[in-house]
C-alpha cells in the first residue's frame, strides 16, 4: 500500500480520550468513522485487522470440526415469536424492526432461532449428530447505552456457533471443544483471556463461562483468584444455589482468596440444554425410531470488540508518557514493514520501490511512505499512528545493500541485506 494512495495528511493527535485512546487515535486519524452513536466504518487497516482476526476465529474452528454456514441478518418475525422471545426483546427495546407490505422483520441481535430453523431440515436423524455450525455476520442491537465506542456498539460482527447433540453428554464435549477452540483463537490473537464462570441469565441452560480480559477499560468487575487462575463473575453470587452451582459445576468451595478486578468480556459460551429446541420443536429421531430434542450450546465472540481491545491492548507512549501510536502483534497486522524513504534523493527512492515490489511479490504487507512535503520525522511518528510492526528508513545514512531494520516494540535495530529481508529472515 503507498500512503499517497490513502489521502493521508500530517497527522496531530490532540485531547484523547484518556479512557479509550487506542480508539481515539483510530477516530483522530480516519482510520475509523463514525456514523452515530456506536455505528462504525473502518478504514483499510482495521478493516484488514478484522479479516485477519476472522481468518483466525474460521481456520481455528474448522480445525476443531466446526462447519461454516451463513443465515440472513434481516428474518421475519414469526421465528421470533415461535421462541418467544419477540415481545421480550420489543419490550426490551433491543430490536430493530421494519414494517412492509409482506410483513414484520427483525434485525437479528443474536442466532439461536434463525440457526435452529437452519438445522432442522438438516439434522433429522441421530446419524447427523453431533455437529457444530458456526457464521461470522453483522448483528445489530438498539443499545440504550453505547459505550467504548465499539466494545458497545449498535452495529457489529459476531462469529456465533451452536452445537447439536443427542443428549447432555455429548453437549458437554461439544461445549468444551469449542471452549478449547476459544482458547486458540485468544492465544494466536495475542489477547490473554481467562474463562470465568457465569450465569446463564436470559440465554437459559445450565452453564455458561464467559471470556475476560483483565483491563482498566472493561466495564464487567469479577472475582478472581490469581492462583489459580479462575475467576467468576459476580452476577453468580446473586443465585440463592450459588454455594452448591459452584461447587457442583466448578469446584469452588471457598472465595477467601479471590479478589475484585476490572475486565472485559470478548467471548461467552453455553450450555443451552433442551430450551430451544422445546420452544421451536426442534427435534431427531433417535435410534429407537422416537422423536427427540435436540441437546444445544451456542458460543459467542464479539469480532469488532476485539478489534478494538487488541487496539487499546498495544497502545504505545512517547517520551512524556503520552499514548502516540499502536505496535500490532505480528500474527493480526495485515502489514508487516513500513518503508520511508528520502523521497527527494532518486536514488534511495529507487531503492526503496524496489524493495517495496519484492516485498509485496514474497506475498509480505508492505507500506511504502510515498507522500510528498512531508518531512522524515512526521512520517516515521505516522508508522506507529498505522500500528506497523517494523520500519525501515532508507535515508543519507543508507549505504550499499545494507538495510536498517527496526522493531517499533522494542525498539531494537538490525542491519539486514536487500535478499534477507526479501527472503523473510527477520520476520
Amino acid at each position: 500500500m503507498k500512503l499517497s494512495q490513502t489521502g493521508m495528511g500530517v497527522t496531530k493527535l490532540n485531547n484523547l480520550d484518556e479512557m479509550y485512546p487506542g480508539q481515539s487515535i483510530l477516530l483522530q486519524t480516519g482510520q475509523l468513522v463514525q456514523y452515530g452513536a456506536g455505528l462504525f466504518g473502518y478504514n483499510t487497516i482495521p478493516l484488514l485487522v478484522r479479516r485477519n482476526i476472522e481468518k483466525i476465529i474460521t481456520e481455528t474452528l474448522n480445525k476443531y470440526g466446526c462447519i461454516e454456514v451463513l443465515l440472513p441478518t434481516l428474518q421475519p418475525d414469526t421465528i421470533w415469536k415461535n421462541s418467544g422471545r419477540y415481545e421480550h426483546y420489543i419490550q426490551e427495546g433491543t430490536m430493530l424492526i421494519t414494517e412492509s407490505n409482506k410483513g414484520t422483520f427483525c434485525l437479528a441481535p443474536t442466532g439461536e432461532e434463525a440457526m435452529l430453523e437452519f438445522a432442522r431440515e438438516k439434522l433429522k436423524s441421530y446419524k447427523n449428530l453431533p455437529v457444530t455450525y458456526y457464521q461470522i455476520g453483522e448483528k445489530f442491537r438498539n443499545e440504550i447505552r453505547t459505550r467504548g465506542y465499539m466494545l458497545r456498539g449498535k452495529a457489529f460482527p459476531m462469529l456465533d456457533a451452536y452445537s447439536f447433540d443427542k443428549n447432555e453428554e455429548d453437549m458437554s464435549k461439544s461445549y468444551y471443544n469449542i471452549r478449547k477452540a476459544f482458547l486458540e483463537i485468544f492465544d494466536k490473537i495475542g489477547l490473554k483471556v481467562i474463562p470465568i464462570v457465569a450465569d446463564n441469565g436470559a440465554m437459559g441452560g445450565k452453564k455458561s463461562e464467559e471470556f475476560m480480559l483483565i483491563s482498566e477499560q472493561g466495564e464487567d468487575k469479577i472475582l478472581y483468584n490469581e492462583q489459580t487462575g479462575v475467576g467468576l463473575n459476580k452476577e453468580i453470587l446473586d443465585r440463592e444455589d450459588y454455594k452448591t452451582y459452584l461447587k457442583e459445576e466448578y469446584g469452588i468451595e471457598n472465595l477467601d482468596n479471590f479478589k475484585e478486578i476490572k475486565t472485559m468480556e470478548l467471548g461467552h459460551i453455553f450450555q443451552l440444554g433442551t430450551r430451544y429446541s422445546e420452544m421451536m420443536n426442534g427435534k431427531y429421531i433417535n435410534q429407537e425410531g422416537k422423536e427427540t430434542l435436540y441437546y444445544m450450546g451456542c458460543y459467542g465472540i464479539g469480532v469488532s470488540r476485539t478489534v478494538a481491545a487488541l487496539y487499546e491492548q498495544c497502545i504505545i507512549k512517547n517520551q512524556k508518557e503520552e499514548p502516540c501510536g499502536f505496535v500490532l502483534p505480528k500474527e493480526v497486522a495485515p502489514f508487516k514493514v513500513q518503508i520511508v524513504p528520502k523521497i527527494e534523493n532518486e536514488e534511495k527512492m529507487q531503492i526503496a520501490l524496489k524493495l517495496y515490489n519484492e516485498l509485496k511479490e514474497k506475498g509480505i504487507g508492505v507500506i511504502l511512505d510515498d507522500r510528498e512535503n512531508i518531512t522524515m520525522g512526521a512520517k516515521i511518528k505516522d508508522v506507529k499512528i498505522l500500528g506497523t510492526p517494523y520500519m525501515i528508513v532508507i535515508g543519507d545514512k543508507t549505504e550499499g545493500d545494507k538495510l536498517e531494520l527496526e522493531d517499533n516494540l522494542t525498539g531494537e535495530k538490525i542491519t539486514l541485506s536487500f535478499d534477507e529481508i526479501i527472503y523473510k529472515k527477520w520476520l
